[in-house]
């Protein structure tokens, strides 16, 4: 009976044990599950391994909450999207607007169109205004002596016809008056003495009504005044008060500046694409919202031998005044193409293309997509051709590229952590990123002489104060600008042939344009945009041919409302020209130029 009773514990503990444990092995099996769902749960993502980063630099990724350590803004969530592809990038229909993005198609060399608003293919050219060398006149004296006084004593002072220019002793003038007063006084002896002594004063341009004065006053005039002849600006002075001249001396030289060239630097390749009569817009620095028309008059039919190329004039109606002589011009001819083969080489605009350090990048507009998206693209380009480059690889025919705009998709892309011009390293899904295609912008290294080298190395060294100036927030003027541009002028173009050359020349022009831009103007935010613009060119001149020492090219991506602006430095510390302490290290360094020793 006892073991029986024994069995009965044993088995109910059994029991027991087994209810136990199936019950709260479920119960903590439920808990683990809800853990995992409310840890999953949006709410929560913080827990769930959330990655911050910072938007402006976004190679900043911390694990929790924090600051940027580099500009000191506040991280936020990254957004990361399995399954989409880093080279695209993805737009409202707002943010195109807000961009003022411009697509254009791609077509063969020998296609008419290079928008759907334009059929005529458009030439860039650069160039200077010139005084119009038919409108210049002298102005000169009728009669010899000694200037006493002159009344326009500043080149560039406006006369008018008839004003009074000068006084003169004139030993001449003395003389014909003391005839005329004699023969005044003998009239009724010999009235043809009197009517002799008359035109004599005549004919040293003396009015009747000067005659008159003399006449009745009875006094000789010892300062005799001097007129324009006609109005204009004065160009030249050509004498000074107390020097003696002789009759028909220079005072001045006038020209009219309501009339003025525009010459524009032709290439003997381009030459072929221009005629007479062919319309021509251009822009200069200081009316960078303005775009002035005119006509090519003359084509020069001699070639420089120094530049290699021909200049082509227009002529310019400046009533306005607005225009100044010596400004550097860049202007678009718009020439036709008839005949040839239907097919050519593709070409893209130069407008579509973004450089960076040896890389050439557009961004391709994605087709049928249901929102705006555009595809970063690098690609090998040939020779330039007018306003548009040949490609070699990279694109295809009927593919539309952003011509304007690619500035900002591509700070937008670089804030999204994709594909862009600093974020070079970032994967693109399906393809590898070591096969993408990268060509020099121009690469004449190993043609380039160690003098021209040399002569690079201090065009830099100009350039450095600039840059610190710019960091300092503090506009730059002559004492900064003349070591500049006595720098650049010392840059012997000869020591180079050929393409090298007319590379040269080609930043050459963009350089002392925007180095002349910046001369003309106090306005801080103005000289920054115009040392960008400088900078770019620098950076793809030392590209191209190299320069003494360690250089870093840096970029802040938001300078100019998120366009994005480059420049070089000689340390690799980021401290930026374009914000000055307001984000004094904002910025990172994109590329490390190829130097020699």
């Amino acid at each position: 009976m006892k073991t029986q009773t024994l069995l009965y514990i044993l088995f109910a503990l059994l029991l027991g044990l087994l209810g136990g444990y199936l019950l709260f092995g479920a119960t903590s099996d439920g808990s683990a599950d809800e853990h995992a769902r409310q840890t999953n749960h949006p709410e929560h993502a913080e827990q769930a391994g959330q990655t911050w980063t910072c938007s402006m630099h976004p190679q900043i990724q911390r694990e929790e909450p924090g600051d940027c350590p580099i500009c000191g803004m506040d991280l936020i969530p990254m957004n990361e999207a399995p399954g989409s592809d880093p080279a695209v990038l993805t737009m409202t229909e707002a943010a195109v607007a807000l961009a003022r993005v411009r697509t254009t198609r791609v077509g063969s060399s020998v296609e008419r169109a290079a928008t759907t608003e334009d059929d005529e293919q458009a030439l860039t050219l650069t160039g200077r205004l010139s005084t119009d060398d038919r409108t210049a006149a002298v102005e000169s004296v009728d009669y010899g002596g000694r200037l006493e006084r002159l009344f326009v004593t500043f080149e560039g002072e406006r006369v008018s016809a008839g004003q009074r220019i000068a006084t003169i002793y004139s030993p001449e003038l003395v003389v014909a008056q003391e005839e005329l007063l004699e023969a005044l006084r003998l009239r009724a002896l010999s009235p043809e003495l009197l009517t002799a002594a008359r035109n004599k004063l005549r004919n040293l341009e003396i009015s009747d009504e000067q005659i008159t004065e003399i006449e009745e006053s009875g006094e000789v005039r010892t300062e005799f005044p001097v007129y324009a002849d006609r109005g204009g600006t004065v160009l030249e002075i050509r004498a000074r008060v107390g020097d003696y001249v002789s009759a028909g001396a220079p005072l001045y030289t006038l020209t009219d500046y309501d009339r003025l060239w525009a010459l524009f630097d032709a290439y003997e390749r381009d030459l072929a694409e221009i005629e007479v009569g062919d319309p021509v817009t251009f822009s200069v620095a200081s009316l960078p919202e303005q775009t002035f028309r005119a006509r090519i008059s003359f084509i020069n039919p001699v070639i420089n031998p120094e530049t290699r190329t021909a200049s082509v004039r227009a002529e310019v109606n400046n009533r306005g005044g607005r225009l100044k002589p010596e400004m550097f011009v860049t202007g678009r001819i718009e020439v036709g193409r008839s005949g040839g083969s239907p097919e050519g080489p593709l070409v893209v605009p130069a407008t579509a293309v973004l450089w960076t350090g040896e890389r050439s990048v557009v961004y391709v507009e994605v087709p049928d997509a249901d929102v705006p998206s555009y595809e970063f693209r690098e690609v090998e380009l040939g020779e330039r051709s007018g306003n548009a480059y040949v490609v070699a690889s990279g694109l295809e025919a009927g593919e539309s590229v952003v011509t304007n705009g690619a500035f900002q998709i591509d700070a937008a892309a670089q804030l999204n952590n994709q594909l862009s011009m600093m974020n070079r390293d970032v994967r693109i899904q399906g393809r590898d990123a070591a096969g993408m295609t990268a060509m020099p912008v121009a690469d004449y290294r190993d043609e380039t002489p160690a003098a021209f080298r040399d002569q690079l190395s201090t065009l830099v060294q100009a350039y450095l104060p600039l840059k610190d100036r710019m960091v300092a927030s503090e506009p730059v003027g002559a004492a900064v600008l003349d070591p500049l541009a006595d720098a650049l002028g010392g840059v012997d173009m000869m020591l180079l042939e050929e393409e090298p050359h007319q590379y040269w020349m080609e930043q050459l022009n963009a350089l002392n344009g925007h180095l002349e831009a910046l001369a003309g103007t106090d306005d801080l935010e103005e000289q920054r945009r115009q040392f960008s613009f400088f900078s770019q060119a620098l950076i793809n001149t030392l590209t191209a041919f190299e320069a003494d020492g360690e250089l870093y090219v840096q970029r802040c991506p938001m300078a100019f409302n998120n366009e994005g602006a480059n420049w070089i430095s000689e340390q690799s510390a980021i401290r930026n020209p374009y914000f000055g302490d307001a984000m004094l290290t904002c910025g990172s360094t994109i590329d490390t130029l190829n130097t020699v020793n």
